[in-house]
């Protein structure tokens, strides 16, 4: 057994024995470009070159990048001219660039255009098909890889912005050469849940990493899907195939859990102005009624059959009263007439004479004025004021003036 090194020492032994070997100085590696990101502060440049079995590691410095006269960017097929060393923090070898040439489209990037190509004929992507997602779910299915930190954030914001909403988790392998078919089982399973939204979610990574999800079967698996899909795949700067067949595009997964979920203080918020401004149209209308209801009664209290009888009522206890001093006045106008006729019939009665000591001949029941109608031996009746008296003539003799 050697000498026992630690893995600094280690490091800083495979990496004298890499920047030793000429063959290892301006090396020219043709390679297709993933990952790319240039440093907002410093300036450099940091990538992967890829081919169909391979990847390693560049770093192009700002020096260095400064004098290009193209942007790279991800897909872009390039011959990086540089010096091979070990990063010995990390233990990882990489190309340090020197000079980098564009040579067009790498066949990963073709590849990924012409799958997106197919498709979008196909119908699988089109923006006139996108499903709207639920303002208020009851139930958000999450597919993305156990444990996943994706998930934890996921729950956490719907926890802590609508907890009454019930998260159901579908494990799927999200990396490798199986992820497509665990994926697309696992968005199966949750579109058969009865959920109102499925996220689709995984952390960010390289687009290695992210490669099974620029698969045409997850995109197909996700066109299947009834319930609306929200992919939350990698980072923001990261779009995915998924991302484009999906029915919405969250950048992040906590910002999907946000897109997904009603945040309960705004919900209460909301709720709070609606009852004010409820109540006072509330208000408003009840006043509204009241007057259309106090003029619609005032107009029935004045047409009312009831108010009818009533002014007919007092119209008649009137011509009533009136109808009865007339009558009274009439009954004494005729009672003073009666009296008058009465006294003027009492001084002309054959029978008022009576009253001041005459006397009525009556012979046969007929008055007897003048003695010529008499004859000796007529039997006559003599009225007196109280009593009669039936008489003989015996003689009849003219009255002597």
């Amino acid at each position: 057994m050697g000498s026992v090194l630690t893995v600094s020492q280690l490091n800083k032994y495979v990496g004298f024995k890499l920047s030793q070997d000429i063959k290892l100085k301006g090396v020219a590696v043709k390679g297709e470009i993933s990952n790319f990101t240039c440093h907002y502060k410093t300036g450099h440049l940091y990538f992967t070159l890829n081919d169909a079995c391979a990847q390693v590691k560049a770093v192009m410095f700002a020096s260095a990048a400064s004098k290009l006269r193209f942007e790279p960017d991800d897909g872009l097929s390039v011959l990086a001219v540089g010096n091979v060393e070990l990063y010995e923090k990390g233990g990882q070898y990489q190309i340090i660039v020197n000079e980098l040439v564009p040579m067009g489209q790498g066949k990963a990037a073709v590849s990924l255009e012409e799958l997106k190509r197919k498709l979008v004929e196909s119908g699988v992507i089109n923006e006139n098909n996108k499903k709207p997602i639920p303002l208020v779910p009851k139930m958000i299915a999450v597919v993305t890889s156990a444990g996943a930190a994706a998930l934890r954030d996921i729950l956490n914001i719907t926890g802590r912005r609508y907890p009454l909403c019930k998260i159901e988790v579908y494990t799927a392998l999200v990396q490798g050469e199986k992820s497509p078919l665990s994926i697309s089982r696992a968005l199966e399973a949750a579109d058969k849940s009865g959920a109102d939204t499925i996220i689709l979610a995984r952390g960010g990574g390289s687009a290695e990493d992210l490669s099974s999800f620029n698969t045409e079967e997850v995109a197909f698996a996700i066109h299947k899907c009834k319930t609306p899909v929200v992919s939350a795949v990698g980072h923001e700067t990261d779009t995915t195939i998924a991302d484009l067949t999906a029915d919405m595009r969250a950048p992040t997964p906590s910002a999907a859990a946000e897109l997904c979920t009603p945040d309960r203080q705004e919900i209460i918020s909301s709720l709070s102005l609606f009852d004010n401004r409820l109540r006072e149209k509330l208000e408003i209308l009840i006043a509204d009624k009241q007057s259309r209801l106090d003029e619609y009664s005032a107009r029935l209290r004045a047409s009312s059959p009831v108010k009818r009888l009533e002014a007919a009522s007092d119209k008649l206890s009137y011509n009533t009263e009136k109808l009865t001093l007339l009558i009274n006045s009439r009954l004494v106008k005729s009672r003073g007439d009666f009296e008058l006729v009465f006294s003027k019939l009492q001084a002309l009665s054959p029978f008022g004479v009576l009253e001041r000591g005459y006397s009525i001949v009556s012979k046969d029941g007929r008055t007897i004025d003048d003695a010529s109608e008499l004859t000796k031996g007529d039997t006559v009746m003599i009225r007196f004021k109280d009593t009669c008296a039936k008489a003989q003539i015996q003689s009849t003799d003219k009255v002597k003036e």
